[in-house]
């Protein structure tokens, strides 16, 4: 096989007349089409330079692109091709300005990504009512038949998402009353207003710290492990399963889930509100001194009971969105890891905006009430 290679003459009017030779293809191992280019490049830049191709034996994309990126992509009349090799520059060329159009940047692009955008956001609302309406005919269905309740499924969610949330919540409920209690302690010493951590802290964590951080942690514990759960039976066909053996998979996937949520919310509210404020009573009685006892016999009598039935709503409420939000988001996961992975992460999310966003209606529909 003969190498690329070439031979350079002039005319009598002193313009140079390069001819290619050989094999133009990188099926020959001794072509270097840099060092070629290299050598070629006084000729490329000289516009009267005529080219013969006429004794190329083979030429492939390869070796075409190393001399059309020398003529600046364009064929002219100083060059002699064979009919295939003109054949071969021309696609090239093609393919160039093509690739060189979708570089443009096109002014409607910003457009058609709002546009995508809200024709997604509006199919999410879509499948998200639909979700939503099924749920409630399988809540009405249980009515009339009671015996066909899912207990096991209901009770293993409240465990799972109830009992072995205690832990973690207990300590980041705690160590959030200690930061809130040690930052108020300084402000309120430095105006002599000691006694009123109390009613700071009762009213912060019991209205609106509490139901928060509950959903903010249930969203990313209990909210993801769903939605992976059903994205896993999405992937390994389970709910194709159930379809086909006639079982309702709202009855059997969603529903226990989100009844589950939805019944421990308002107990983890408790028990996270309890820890908050026994966090802040810790902190008061180091800074201030301000004795638990006092704390506690104190805070009833500031904060209103109407706040305490509220805060256990807004758990009741943010539980319901939050898993309601886990199931949309694994129903809709396609057969592959990396859906999975995204739907997970958006399903957290979107929990915790749903969570703020309910948690900022609610709290402008019950601005007048105990406060």
């Amino acid at each position: 096989m003969t190498a690329a290679s070439f031979r350079v003459t002039q005319d009598g009017q002193g313009r140079h007349h390069v001819q290619l030779l050989g094999q133009w293809s990188l099926r020959v191992s001794l072509n270097d089409f840099a060092k070629l280019k290299k050598s070629l490049q006084p000729f490329f830049a000289d516009n009267f330079t005529k080219w013969d191709l006429l004794e190329v034996h083979q030429l492939d994309a390869a070796g075409a692109a190393t001399l059309l990126s020398g003529w600046e992509n364009k064929l002219n009349d100083n060059i002699s091709l064979k009919p295939e090799h003109a054949e071969l520059f021309n696609t090239l060329i093609s393919l160039a300005k093509t690739s060189d159009k979708k570089t443009v940047s096109d002014w409607l692009s910003p457009l058609n990504s709002l546009g995508k955008g809200v024709l997604q956001f509006m199919h999410h609302i879509v499948e998200f009512s639909r979700l939503l309406v099924s749920l409630l005919i399988e809540i009405a269905y249980l009515f009339r038949h009671p015996q066909d309740f899912p207990w096991r499924e209901f009770s293993a969610n409240v465990y799972k998402s109830g009992v072995n949330a205690l832990p973690v919540t207990a300590l980041l409920g705690f160590m959030i009353g200690i930061v809130m209690g040690y930052l108020m302690s300084k402000q309120l010493h430095t105006f002599g207003a000691d006694v009123y951590i109390v009613n700071i802290l009762g009213l912060s964590i019991i209205r609106e710290l509490g139901p928060v951080l509950m959903a903010v942690l249930v969203a990313g514990r209990s909210g993801s492990a769903m939605t992976a759960q059903i994205g896993v039976m999405r992937v390994t066909d389970e709910i194709d399963a159930l379809t086909t053996m006639g079982i309702s998979r709202t009855l059997r996937v969603v529903l226990p889930k989100v009844l589950g949520l939805t019944f421990v919310s308002p107990l983890l509210v408790l028990w996270t509100s309890s820890w908050a404020l026994t966090g802040g009573a810790f902190a008061s009685n180091l800074e201030l001194g301000i004795s638990f006892r006092f704390f506690f016999d104190y805070l009833p009598l500031v904060v209103q009971p109407i706040n305490l039935t509220l805060s256990l709503l807004k758990g009741l409420m943010f539980g319901f969105v939050v898993a309601l939000v886990a199931c949309h988001f694994g129903l809709r996961i396609k057969p592959n890891t990396e859906s999975l992975s995204n739907s997970t992460t958006s399903s957290v999310v979107t929990a915790i905006s749903g969570v703020i966003l309910v948690n900022a209606i609610f709290a402008i529909l019950t601005r007048s009430i105990g406060v």
